[in-house]
């Protein structure tokens, strides 16, 4: 079962919802992408995710570019906020799903609120895949 994740920068929550989406079933290959890849991993992200057991330090911020010519089961896009637009995936794909999220890096405020805007939107994707996984993915392993 192949899933590719995809937003804009590839550094925040397609890196989060690829670390939980391996955490959940190591059958899994899942990769992550974006259209204007950052080339580097949110510091936040990577702590956050740390700090629930999920090490997502080694990943890599790449372009979707590189993964268009594979074949995929899943390509989920994680955009959320109404000044952003999804990219598109024009590759070979069985399934297009879009499960959206805010944007933590975009939250200003104190720098309690910023970190409280990472937790949230953290537990946010961890809900929504597990509950894709558990009602997509998993039958299909079964």
């Amino acid at each position: 079962m192949k899933i590719l994740i995809l937003c804009t920068g590839n550094s925040c929550r397609s890196q989060m919802a690829h670390g939980f989406m391996q955490s959940f079933d190591s059958r899994l290959e899942v990769a992550s992408a974006g259209t204007e890849a950052s080339g580097k991993l949110n510091h936040k992200a990577v702590e956050v995710m740390k700090e629930i057991g999920i090490d997502i330090s080694g990943h890599s911020s790449d372009s979707v570019e590189i993964y268009l010519k594979q074949e995929w089961d899943y390509v989920i896009t994680v955009c959320g906020g109404a000044n952003e637009s999804c990219p598109a995936f024009v590759g070979n794909v069985k399934h297009r799903l879009h499960i959206g999220f805010d944007d933590p890096s975009h939250a200003v405020g104190t720098p309690e609120f910023i970190q409280s805007e990472y937790y949230r939107v953290r537990d946010e994707i961890k809900e929504g895949f597990y509950a894709f996984y558990q009602k997509e993915i998993l039958p299909q392993l079964s």
